[in-house]
């Protein structure tokens, strides 16, 4: 049944329900019938103002009221349909009772009782055919024997109260379903809507990750090779009028340092680059692009051929060239680790000698390296600063995201890292790294 309040039109705009009816239509439909039944009762009012010896006012006032009764059926309709079994003795009715019971039938009216008024309904009009179909054959020249008035009878009460019935049931069933439809319609969509916004969120994640990889592997890149340039561009003004066989071999080694990291750089782009085709080609599904371009931008960064345990010693060497006292360390047989575990190894070696190249000039360094079976450690210790050193490394500049890259690469991998200053005056960072498979089987 529909109950006061606001609605909305078909034109979308809001609109005021006038009492109980939801739209205009439903009350001129209501309205209309209730005019046709005060009007067929008014008619057969006056049959029954005969029959009962009242006068035909009296009738045809009772008939319209009793007729206009119908224009309550939407919000009443048990009070309707009893007022239809009231009058069925009298005759009246007809279309307040067919319309009655399909109003009853189709509402929310609990189905016990829309079955028992039914039943009343449906033997009230049984008793006063069998009266009329009797009284019909009383006054007939012929018997047509026992059976005829109880059939008769019983097939026009069905042929009253059925139809109604069973049409209301089937329009009410219906309009339940298409209710329900339209509930799981608008869960789906709100459920459509969470899932666009966790995809939004996710592809935000998946953006802010990769920005955060590709900083990181442009700091590692570039940080190192750069502060060594400066470092030996400084000892080359220093040296270039005393000692020219050395400023000779500090711009050499100045210039292969520079064709190295624009080597790094352009495997770098050229990752960026393919996930931009990646992105491009994925177009049509905004909300994975992102997801998609790291995931290849990650697995094109994993073919390359990078740096790997082997290529620390070299790393030193770099170091030792600019000057730096290093010392290194290697303990356990030499065997392969996953690829992302030696490039991270690498990666907090450089950075930990790029630190030192800013922060501890002139201070001796020690690189520990341990292999073991399931596990590579690595420790990186510098003295405190030689104030008598060379001072060009104190011009670097310094991002502050070196030890935090290195904390984030070592923790992704399962690992443990630890950095701080030692009692002597120097710096320490040491980080040990699960053998990738290992660490799989481990979670």
């Amino acid at each position: 049944m529909t109950t006061t309040g606001a609605h909305q039109d078909g034109t979308g705009t809001t609109a005021r329900s006038w009492l109980w009816w939801g739209r205009r239509r439903s009350v001129a439909l209501d309205v209309g019938l209730g005019l046709v039944s005060a009007l067929e009762c008014a008619l057969e009012g006056v049959g029954f103002a005969d029959q009962a010896a009242l006068p035909v006012p009296f009738g045809v006032v009772f008939g319209l009221l009793v007729g206009s009764v119908l224009v309550l059926r939407r919000r009443w309709p048990i009070a309707v349909v009893l007022v239809s079994i009231a009058t069925t003795p009298a005759e009246m009715g007809y279309l307040l009772g067919v319309v009655g019971l399909y109003t009853l039938a189709a509402s929310d009216v609990p189905r016990r009782i829309t079955a028992t008024l039914t039943g009343v309904s449906l033997a009230a009009t049984l008793i006063v055919a069998f009266v009329r179909v009797r009284q019909e054959v009383a006054s007939a020249d012929f018997d047509p024997g026992a059976w005829y008035v109880p059939t008769m009878a019983g097939f026009m009460s069905l042929a009253v109260v059925a139809p109604p019935v069973l049409f209301g049931l089937y329009i009410g069933a219906r309009r339940r379903l298409m209710e329900s439809l339209r509930e799981r319609a608008d869960s789906l969509e709100q459920e459509l809507s969470l899932l666009a916004d966790r995809a939004e969120q996710q592809a935000q994640w998946a953006r802010t990750e990769e920005r955060t990889r590709i900083a990181r592997e442009m700091h590692d890149v570039v940080a190192h090779r750069v502060s060594l340039m400066v470092v030996h561009a400084a000892a080359l003004q220093a040296v270039a009028l005393k000692d020219p066989q050395k400023a000779v071999k500090n711009a050499a080694l100045v210039g292969d340092m520079g064709r190295q990291a624009l080597t790094e750089l352009r495997e770098m782009l050229g990752v960026l680059r393919t996930g931009e085709n990646d992105r491009r080609a994925a177009a049509p599904v905004p909300l994975a692009a992102v997801a998609v371009a790291a995931a290849a931008a990650a697995a094109a960064a994993g073919d390359e051929d990078g740096p790997s345990l082997a290529d620390i010693e070299g790393l030193v060497g770099q170091s030792r060239q600019a000057g730096m006292v290093v010392e290194l360390a290697v303990q356990g047989e030499g065997r392969e680790y996953a690829r992302e575990v030696e490039q991270t190894a690498y990666r907090v070696v450089q950075e930990a000698l790029t630190n030192v190249h800013k922060h501890a000039v002139g201070a001796k360094v020690m690189v520990r390296l341990a292999r073991r079976d399931a596990e590579v450690a690595m420790q990186v210790e510098n003295g405190a600063p030689d104030a008598s050193g060379d001072a060009a490394g104190a011009d670097l500049p310094s991002g502050g995201n070196g030890l935090v890259g290195m904390r984030e690469r070592v923790m992704a991998l399962g690992g443990v890292f630890v950095s701080g200053p030692t009692d002597a005056g120097g710096f320490r960072v040491s980080a040990v790294l699960p053998d990738r498979d290992g660490y799989a089987e481990q979670t």
